[in-house]
């Protein structure tokens, strides 16, 4: 008796599976902003002193930081050649960190630069959500400064006075 060849023969165990796809899937792509450039909100650039030098320190918020921000100013001045500005300089440092510290933030920040017989000098409180108090700027103008100004943003207030060096 002859038997069939496939007969008895069972079925492919276990089932083929499909292959993988040649791509992987991938997530849909961001729609591009339809805002009109217009109505965007103007970001403030962060401080930048280009073309000239300039250095920054970064202090804690007490009250002794006037002291050491003083002896940082006048030392680079110093350093940078200019020997006859040691009482304006540590005045206005004292009172621009003074009113820093008492914006109540942890940290401060002092920035100097000098270009043209002129020194800048900003300090940056840091404590976001202050209000514009421009009561300090009188003070600081009977220093002798050139100018001096103050700026508040996300980032903290920013006091700053300008010496005639």
């Amino acid at each position: 008796m002859s038997w069939p060849m496939d007969a008895g023969r069972l079925p492919d165990y276990p089932p083929k599976t499909p292959p993988p796809p040649k791509r992987p899937v991938q997530p849909p792509r961001p729609e591009p902003d339809t805002k009109p450039k217009s109505t965007l909100t103007p970001v403030r650039r962060r401080v930048m002193m280009a073309r000239r030098r300039g250095v920054a320190w970064t202090l804690e918020a007490q009250p002794w930081s006037a002291g050491r921000a003083r002896k940082h100013v006048v030392g680079k001045l110093h350093d940078w050649g200019y020997m006859s500005v040691d009482t304006v300089a540590s005045d206005v440092v004292a009172l621009l960190v003074a009113n820093a510290v008492a914006d109540g933030g942890r940290r401060i920040s002092v920035h100097l630069a000098d270009q043209d017989q002129q020194a800048l000098v900003m300090v940056l409180s840091h404590q976001p959500g202050l209000t514009a108090d421009e009561s300090v700027l009188p003070r600081i103008a009977e220093l002798g400064v050139s100018s001096c100004g103050t700026d508040t943003a996300e980032d903290g207030r920013l006091l700053w006075a300008v010496l005639d060096l």
